[in-house]
């Protein structure tokens, strides 16, 4: 098959790449990706000169751009991993978060349509399903819980994913969507919480921590999540959602205690910094869908891979440095500026 594999410069697409070249690699892979700040090229270093793989950097709101990839390709499958996708950010300056997550996937969807494809796959999160109250810990979120966002960023993504069912109605365009909890692992961007604090810790710097950090998520190894994606792709029934969790719930102050204790680092480094705007409480993930149709479940305890984790950040420093001091940024132009 041919897979066009949209923000795969980033945390979860890079991964996915990696994994779709590993456990197919009869597959070609196209990676279109925009190269903004979350986006880094030198995370693909290791199959850009792939003969399977293609890297091109290109906007999928650029209708003219996608219409030429698609013309070139003719992919048989697209997974949508293309969002701008940090909350403060969105709180900040909503309007790109909408560009991105909703006209994006617009694009994407509408020249799926003109040159016809097996499967769009839209990645989405659990962010869309609003928060769970702390009391009630027998409360999940099903791929039947209403829709109820918080923040500009997910009320995006729901929006994105309310166009992706309605193309599939309206234009029979064969799509799916899997909706997942908190991904962690390796080549995070640092400013997500596990890298930061990894990375904070490292440099005897400020551990910021929102409120008292009692705010609990579920976390989910990345390598698990392309696992399912894979599996949703390939044997999903089109026109589903697919709820992806990890069973692993942790509250945020937990884990950046665990972080400090495991790099000998005491936990006078933590500040509580003032909360942020509307945040939801408590997210969790009922997978029992994926798993009874599927046979999917997630792998990785917490216990085991926030160590893996922590190691990879330990071995892999200057990839991370260099996003920290912004030299990733010049990547690109180093690779690409004189051809």
């Amino acid at each position: 098959m041919n897979i066009i594999v949209t923000g795969g410069a980033g945390f979860i697409g890079s991964n996915f790449v990696f994994y779709e070249r590993e456990k197919h690699p009869e597959d070609r892979i196209v990676c279109v990706d925009k190269l903004t700040y979350a986006g880094n090229l030198s995370t693909l270093e290791p199959v850009m000169q792939d003969p399977m793989f293609r890297f091109v950097k290109a906007d999928i709101c650029d209708r003219a751009a996608m219409e030429q990839l698609f013309e070139e390709e003719k992919p048989d499958m697209v997974v949508n991993f293309a969002a701008e996708s940090h909350v403060d950010r969105s709180i900040e300056n909503p309007e790109i978060f909408l560009e991105t997550n909703i006209i994006g996937t617009a694009v994407l969807m509408d020249t799926c349509r003109k040159y016809g494809i097996k499967r769009y796959h839209q990645v989405s999160t659990d962010e869309v399903y609003g928060d769970l109250p702390m009391d009630r810990p027998d409360l999940f979120f099903t791929e039947e819980t209403p829709l109820h966002t918080s923040s500009p960023y997910s009320s995006s993504k729901a929006s994105a994913d309310l166009l992706v069912n309605a193309y599939h109605r309206t234009y029979g365009l064969p799509v799916s969507i899997s909706r997942c909890s908190n991904n962690y692992g390796p080549y995070q961007f640092p400013e997500k919480l596990i890298p930061l604090m990894i990375a904070n810790a490292l440099a005897d710097k400020p551990l910021p921590v929102y409120g008292e950090g009692l705010n609990i998520r579920d976390w989910l190894y990345v390598e698990d999540h392309c696992k399912a994606i894979d599996i949703i792709i390939r044997e999903g029934k089109v026109g589903e959602v697919y709820n992806i969790g990890g069973h692993n719930e942790m509250r945020n102050i937990d884990i950046v205690k665990l972080i400090l204790d495991y790099l000998g680092k005491p936990e006078s480094l933590i500040t509580h910094v003032t909360d942020r705007k509307g945040h939801d409480q408590r997210y969790a993930i009922d997978p029992a869908k994926i798993h009874s149709e599927l046979g999917w479940l997630p792998e990785t305890m917490f216990k085991d891979g926030i160590v893996k984790t922590i190691e990879w950040y330990l071995n892999n420093k200057s990839w991370w440095e260099e996003i920290i001091s912004g030299e990733y940024q010049n990547y690109y132009q180093e690779m690409y500026g004189n051809r």
